[in-house]
């Protein structure tokens, strides 16, 4: 009963999520969700009380989703500044092949959609690229005189705006490339020359799910 009750959990959810994608927060109905979901509303609403409800359950499960992927490299990869540039291509290959990562994006994107601004996730992933900047310029990676703040802040925008940009365009289906060519222009003025090469040889590599890494 409890891996069945499971099972119809993830259903809605993902459902919620293939919903709030393709239509947002506004404009997706429970008939929508009900019906990517493949489950009645009675089912719906033995675990979710409301549209917000699942949006709020969508976000939380990306969330979680994006910081499993980041744990799994930090845990597998001892170079941060391989790290950094892994961790980047976990989050976009989630984005390319989950539904509920992609939706819960959305809904973080569409701020003034659901109840107060949605700071968290941005707030965890910011404070997981500092540390991996901060321990690559420890372990003379990065470039002296590279503020590793201002750094920071640089990946998750141009990631965020990265991504955001692939998708409005192409669905994303060219966002592993446009990923590259962002480490591509970045790395040349943030890394030191001893360690470029490794760098840009790793951004130019095809994503892996390293969630499954053992």
């Amino acid at each position: 009963m409890q891996e069945r009750a499971e099972h119809t959990r993830r259903a809605v959810l993902v459902g919620a999520a293939v919903s709030f994608e393709k239509f947002g927060y506004g404009t997706a109905s429970l008939s929508t969700i009900l019906a990517h979901a493949g489950v009645t509303k009675g089912a719906m609403y033995f675990h979710f009380s409301s549209k917000e409800d699942l949006a709020k359950a969508v976000i939380d499960e990306q969330h979680r989703m994006a910081m499993d992927g980041y744990e799994a490299v930090v845990a597998h990869v001892p170079t941060a500044l391989d790290a950094l540039i892994l961790v980047s291509q976990e989050m976009a290959r989630q984005l390319v092949v989950e539904p509920v990562a992609r939706g819960g994006m959305r809904l973080t994107l569409e701020i003034g959609s659901i109840e107060g601004s949605v700071q968290q996730p941005y707030l965890d992933w910011i404070a997981g690229i500092r540390a991996l900047a901060s321990r690559a310029a420890a372990e003379g990676d990065i470039a002296d005189g590279v503020d590793v703040e201002a750094l920071t802040m640089f990946v998750v925008g141009a990631f965020t705006g990265v991504q955001t940009l692939s998708e409005v365009l192409h669905g994303r289906v060219d966002l592993y490339e446009r990923l590259s060519e962002m480490w591509r222009l970045l790395l040349p003025a943030v890394a030191r020359v001893d360690a470029l090469d490794r760098a840009l040889a790793l951004a130019a590599s095809e994503p892996r799910d390293w969630t499954v890494v053992t």
